[in-house]
């Protein structure tokens, strides 16, 4: 807080020795000066405010908001009570009374812009944007077109015939809430007039915003002639050629042609003919082949995407602008050497023809220089280079799907070319920094690529293996790797082995967006893999980013509006939106809630304490369905897979599909869970209309309307199981939903939390007259068990085992095991809740058999069916926890170093050796903690007692 730097007023005079207390810290003597000032002026409002601060920061908290609120009441309007109130309000962590103090202090003076200025911020901080917004909110269109835009417009207006807009953002502005009211005629007089010279900040600012209007206008010729001058320029700068190809396809569709006198339009002369733009286009070819300098590549490319185009139209091949094979290998030719090179061709190969394909490849290959036949029979390249040259032949190859028609034997060929120009790639990059890449890095990941290729179509799991020693070696050579580490995260994960891929994505130093583009790819395994210390810590990595977001956009849009960026506050508020409704983010927060349930209700805490300790609620449902967003990089691997091996849109739509239900299974598992322990109790039926007056009525049919939720969404579920939808491997991950039908886990979950209906029916009909609903309660109790033994069943086998000189994995038995773990949880907690009904119903029986003198009637039929269901619950965690002994000793047992590494280096055998033992001890690790949590839980099965 600083003190006031010009004394005027006689009360800034007065109030200046509380500041400097307030400053230096000196909070007591701040107090007391303040009171000595209130004793003299008991209307000054600021010092009552300064006090409070004082107070505030002395830990009296309360004392010091009622002081705030005397004085907030009054609706203070001078400038040294309301900045004082807002600095409390903030170290209050109270920012929404901010808002409301200036609401107030703008009612009584509307014209203050000082005033209005600090509204915007205070609404900008609590993100209320509706109000904040109005002039370029979406939400309110209406009101915004009707009354917020044409006011700002006048506003504007008025500054623009006054003169006084002088600055850049004050120009945006006006831009902005034109181009917003539609009016995009007036928007480009004002970029093409004076104001728009105003326009220097970014690089062809202007000429960007006259082309966006232009298109908006459906103006091509001003579109074209605009394209020409600015490609005339710059012919390497892109972003302008598609506008050029467009508004010639426009015009052309329209049959345009120019007038006989005078300019084609505004902008100058229009190409309305393909000829004009072949012509055009050749130009710019030939300025860049007559160069003493390097050729820019844009005019190039301009010649295949126009090519591309016009073969999407019909036009007649003998009348393209050349031969798409021969395009391409000059292409290559000029830029072979450069990394885009790849990039450049890939999205044309679809103009050459399947018969052309080795041909194209072939006549690459003879552009590359390559040295002398070494030992090995490979000719490698002598300099950078070249070694660029041949490494985007053999992505080009990949990409036509010549590596996918060999054989196994011509793969494994390929694979130990491949190798071997990674190593001896590497001598050029010996001085290269650890941060930095190995030029010959690619030859590496794509060697790893072609082995996978190997395991996903002959099931030969030593090829995975040698994928990932090949991968751990690259990793080795190149720390900074990305590529190697997402591969090896995604083949770890895919083997069940979640320990390695923690330090892994951890390496990667993913930055704020990337937690909600990416992070999927580590929270999808983690619990599922039984690592649930790590799964809770990856949650939490991804959770600080969102929460910290809601705090971030705030201070972005506050700095936006205060630097005049305005065009950047709707951008601020869009990535807002886009984080609070990402698919990642429910995930994520239901995937937590969850798995704390399953490590510590009625271990650490009873279900009632957690659930009422993470404020969960059955009731609401804070998941936004309507406009939930996949914001997931499906792109992220590097890949030169043909078309047809690529992810499809149907392939994203399914996947969505798959995520968002299975989501929704979690979330009414979670509400389900949390109605458990709200439900009310009541010891007899004459108690149910008192009951329903209580709430309890409304909770039941919330009860059924979840199930009713759960039924359906399971339903559905299994509609999606059976289409058996198969992503690619570098496509998204499939969700656990097909698993978790398959060895009946959602089932018997259902089972389980149907069962509460049957109870609370019970609670109501008492123990004597329910014969028929104990035989049906006591069925389900049976029906449980034999479905939890059935889950048990399918977690037997071999996690790890030797056969026939190969190391093979089952991971989905890891799998099973954690849906047998948080099943068995689930069908406890439902015991837990069956035992809190049964045990006063129990002891009210018990009462009136003494009265009639009836002690030695038999226990009541469903007391006896919960009895045998807690029994039959421990021996089954007690089969579980001794299965997981036996996986244990098997894995212990296992000697990974006898194994014999045939066709590979004695380097390379060490690295696939490490990756063993990797997912070696992470099943162990796996194991140790799915043992630890049932054998928890088997403890507190002994506590279940009525």
């Amino acid at each position: 807080m600083a003190a006031r730097g010009h004394v005027q007023d006689p009360n800034d005079r007065r109030l200046r020795p509380i500041y400097d207390y307030l400053d230096n810290g000196n909070n007591k003597m701040a107090i007391q000066q303040a009171d000595k000032l209130l004793k003299k002026h008991k209307d000054l409002h600021c010092a009552k405010v300064l006090k409070a601060i004082g107070l505030q920061r002395t830990g009296k908290q309360d004392e010091a908001f009622a002081l705030a609120q005397e004085v907030t009441t009054l609706e203070p309007t001078d400038d040294n009570s309301l900045q004082a109130l807002t600095i409390l309000y903030r170290e209050m962590h109270r920012p929404e009374l901010v808002t409301k103090l200036y609401e107030a202090a703008v009612k009584k003076v509307p014209l203050s812009e000082e005033y209005h200025s600090h509204l915007f911020m205070a609404y900008a901080r609590v993100g209320e944007y509706k109000k904040m917004q109005q002039a370029i909110s979406a939400k309110d269109e209406k009101l915004s077109q009707t009354m917020f835009l044409p006011l700002a417009e006048r506003m504007v207006e008025k500054m623009v015939k006054e003169e006084k807009i002088e600055a850049e953002a004050e120009v945006q502005l006006y831009y902005m809430i034109l181009e917003r009211l539609g009016k995009c005629e007036e928007a480009l007089e004002v970029i093409r007039g004076p104001l728009g010279e105003k326009l220097t900040s970014e690089l062809q600012s202007r000429e960007r915003k006259c082309m966006a209007l232009y298109r908006r206008l459906e103006r091509w010729p001003e579109c074209n002639a605009l394209a020409q001058k600015l490609l005339l320029k710059n012919p390497d700068d892109w972003q302008f050629y598609p506008s050029y190809f467009d508004s010639l396809f426009q015009l052309m569709d329209q049959s345009w042609s120019p007038p006989e006198e005078g300019d084609h339009c505004s902008e100058g002369s229009v190409h309305h003919t393909v000829a004009e733009v072949v012509r055009f286009v050749e130009e710019r070819i030939k300025v860049e082949d007559g160069k003493d300098s390097r050729s820019l590549r844009g005019p190039y490319l301009a010649r295949m995407e126009l090519m591309h185009r016009l073969r999407e139209r019909g036009y007649p091949e003998e009348n393209l602008p050349g031969e798409p094979l021969a395009l391409m290998v000059e292409f290559f030719r000029k830029f072979g050497d450069k990394p885009c090179c790849i990039t450049d061709l890939k999205i044309y190969l679809h103009l050459l023809s399947p018969e052309q394909h080795v041909q194209f490849i072939n006549q690459l290959s003879e552009a590359v220089p390559l040295g002398e036949q070494g030992e090995e029979g490979f000719a490698f390249p002598d300099d950078t280079k070249s070694l660029q040259r041949h490494l985007c032949v053999c992505q080009l190859s990949r990409a036509l799907g010549l590596h996918h028609s060999l054989d196994v034997s011509g793969k494994l060929r390929l694979i130990g070319e491949l190798k071997a120009h990674y190593r001896h790639g590497l001598k050029f990059g010996s001085s290269a920094l650890k941060t930095e890449l190995q030029f010959s890095d690619t030859y590496c990941l794509m060697a790893a690529h072609v082995y996978i290729d190997l395991w996903t179509d002959t099931g030969d799991v030593d090829m995975v293996w040698q994928s990932l020693g090949l991968l751990e070696e690259g990793l080795s050579h190149s720390p900074s790797n990305a590529q190697f580490k997402l591969l090896l995260l995604l083949l770890y994960c895919r083997l069940g082995a979640f320990e390695p891929v923690v330090d892994l994505y951890s390496s990667l130093d993913a930055k704020h967006i990337q937690h909600d583009t990416i992070g999927f790819l580590l929270t999808r395994y983690a619990e599922s893999l039984g690592q649930f210390a790590a799964a809770s810590q990856s949650c939490n990595f991804s959770l600080r980013f969102f929460h910290s977001n809601q705090k971030d956009t705030s201070e972005y849009i506050i700095q936006a509006y205060k630097y005049g960026a305005f065009e950047k506050i709707p951008e601020f508020i869009a990535l807002r939106n886009r984080l609070n409704q990402s698919l990642h983010f429910a995930q994520v927060r239901t995937e937590r809630m969850l798995l704390d349930l399953f490590l510590e209700a009625d271990i650490i805490l009873s279900l009632e304490e957690s659930v009422k300790a993470m404020s969960l609620s059955s009731e609401e449902d804070d998941i936004p369905w309507d406009s939930l967003r996949d914001n997931r990089d499906l792109t992220v691997f590097t890949n030169w897979d043909p078309k047809q091996r690529q992810l499809t849109d149907e392939h994203r739509t399914r996947s969505l599909e798959e995520e968002s239900v299975w989501l929704r299974i979690r979330s009414l598992t979670l509400r389900l869970l949390a109605s458990l322990t709200a439900s009310g109790h009541t010891p007899s039926q004459q108690n149910s209309e008192i009951s329903n007056e209580n709430g309890v009525g409304d909770k039941s049919s919330l009860l059924h309307s979840l199930l009713s939720q759960l039924n359906q969404t399971l339903q559905t579920a299994a509609r999606i199981a059976e289409k058996q939808t198969q992503y690619p491997l570098l496509g998204p991950p499939a969700t656990r939903l097909a698993s978790a039908l398959s060895i009946g886990s959602c089932q018997c979950q259902a089972a389980a939390l149907q069962l509460s209906v049957h109870l609370q029916e019970l609670e109501s009909a008492g123990l004597d007259e329910s014969s028929e609903l104990q035989t049906q309660i006591c069925n389900v109790f049976k029906s449980l068990v034999v479905q939890l033994q059935e889950m048990l069943n399918k977690c037997k086998g071999d996690l790890m085992e030797m056969k026939e000189s190969k190391l093979k994995t089952q991971p989905s038995l890891l799998e099973n095991l954690v849906f047998f773990v948080e099943t068995v949880s689930i069908v406890m907690w439902t015991a837990s809740y069956c035992a809190k009904i049964l045990r006063p119903l129990k002891t009210s029986l018990q009462k009136k058999k003494k009265k009639k003198k009836d002690a030695n009637a038999a226990l009541p039929l469903v007391v006896c069916g919960f009895q045998e269901l807690t029994g039959s619950l421990q021996d089954l965690l007690t089969q579980a926890v001794e299965h997981i002994r036996g996986q244990e000793s098997g894995i212990l047992a296992l000697k990974l170093s006898s194994l014999s590494m045939e066709g590979i280096s004695q380097e390379e055998a060490s690295f696939t050796k490490a990756a063993m033992d990797k997912v070696q001890g992470s099943y162990l690790r796996s194991l140790q903690e799915v043992g630890d949590l049932l054998k928890k839980r088997a403890e507190t099965i002994k506590n279940l007692k009525i």
